[in-house]
């Protein structure tokens, strides 16, 4: 089986908001992006350097439950003392937070934007520190220690808190109406590794022996409809090979199995069987 290039990384990730400057201040003064780009309707924004987020103002759009779409993007810090400068800044700013967890790979800080669209801000263990069980990963969710992971930071400084220089979009986890239908898409033609699955409702995918940078699950109804063109939530992400023919390779086994793509002057565009919508860059 043809696999993706181990190089592959996730990119921006797109999304529909309805108040851009509201989510333009919450991502700035909570979560520390700085604004790339903006204009009257839209804003990009990252750490300084790659884009990591782009939103599109659509005022009146609706929050739409129960579909496939967004279960959460994911920031990636470089290290555990940047994760708990990101966890006290969410404390200073009275952030409501969904949840923590240590997933034996990493440890994560879960939350929402003021429009609902997930996010979670994780830092990575080292690899030889992941969790295998006869050669199989096995993420956990357990308990976080968030004494002990603030206590890893530096003390406040009063400075403007801004994610540090090499954050990343290090993965996204998508709701999908039918499981065996995104394998058969992410692993089978996208050709990213199966990683490990949680159950019978959620699998995660990698490229290149990553813990994972597709998370895909069936929490909001096995056969749930994507979610109206108009609705605030994800509107494409973005999957970056390193070179045209990698990228190649991938647009050829989905013509093959004649899955539509779309070129654009930003590359490739195809949706999976669930509606979610891929830029392959």
């Amino acid at each position: 089986m043809d696999r993706i290039d181990p190089a592959t990384t996730i990119g921006d990730v797109h999304l529909t908001i309805s108040d851009l400057d509201r989510s333009s201040a919450f991502f700035t003064e909570r979560l520390g992006f700085r604004v790339h780009r903006r204009d009257s309707n839209s804003a990009v924004l990252g750490a300084g350097g790659v884009d990591m987020l782009a939103v599109m103002q659509s005022p009146g759009a609706p929050r739409v439950r129960g579909t496939t779409g967004l279960y959460h993007f994911a920031i990636l810090v470089p290290s555990r003392v940047d994760l708990s400068k990101a966890l006290r800044r969410l404390i200073e700013t009275n952030t409501r937070m969904q949840g923590v967890a240590d997933h034996g790979v990493s440890e994560a800080l879960y939350l929402a934007d003021p429009d609902g669209n997930g996010i979670e801000i994780y830092r990575d263990r080292p690899r030889a520190e992941w969790p295998f069980s006869d050669g199989q990963l096995e993420m956990t969710t357990d308990p976080l220690d968030l004494d002990d992971l603030l206590a890893a930071g530096p003390p406040q400084t009063g400075a403007p808190y801004l994610l540090p220089d090499g954050t990343i979009i290090g993965h996204v986890h998508l709701h999908v109406s039918n499981l065996g239908d995104a394998e058969t898409f992410y692993v089978g033609l996208l050709g990213f590794d199966l990683m490990q699955r949680f159950g019978a409702s959620a699998l995660f995918v990698s490229a290149g022996g990553y813990h994972h940078h597709v998370g895909l699950n069936t929490w909001a109804g096995v056969g749930a409809p994507p979610p109206p063109a108009d609705a605030i939530g994800l509107r494409h992400f973005v999957v970056r090979l390193p070179g045209a023919a990698s990228r190649e390779k991938v647009v050829a086994r989905l013509r093959a199995a004649n899955v539509p793509v779309h070129p654009t002057k930003e590359g490739v565009l195809v949706r999976d069987p669930a509606g979610n919508s891929i830029l392959l860059s």
